[in-house]
């Protein structure tokens, strides 16, 4: 009887281990199509204008308390992901790639390919780090 209920467990274990493996290749496959849809963004900004992927809002503070949704901050640092020319006489100094600082309430949200985005001016932006 003991023998019996070891070998149930085995087997809901056996199938557990497989269910958490399709899940987990589910889960990896969905975060490759993500980045697969990154890299095809296809959006060309005009004059001076820049299009940021803000970074995430923190979860916790430092000393561990988690934020709740409705009162974290808008990030104000972020990635560049595409970039304009640059006006007729003044070319723009941020690169495609580069982490920079922007204002508060700076830019333009839109949403692009499932990605949360801002575009902005140059001008809006505070630093490059």
């Amino acid at each position: 009887m003991a023998l019996d209920s070891i070998q149930n467990a085995s087997q809901r274990l056996t199938k557990g281990k497989i269910l958490f493996n399709v899940v987990e290749m589910n889960l990896s496959l969905n975060i490759q199509n993500h980045k697969i849809m990154s890299s095809k963004l296809h959006i060309a900004p005009l004059h001076d204008r820049v299009v940021v992927r803000p970074e995430a809002a923190e979860e916790k503070t430092s000393g561990g308390i988690i934020i709740p949704d409705s009162a974290k901050e808008k990030p104000q640092r972020g990635s560049v992901v595409a970039v304009g020319p640059g006006k007729k006489d003044d070319p723009t100094v941020v690169k495609k790639g580069d982490t920079v600082l922007y204002g508060k309430y700076s830019g333009t949200e839109l949403r692009v390919n499932g990605l949360d985005l801002l575009i902005m001016r140059e001008s809006d932006i505070l630093a490059k780090l």
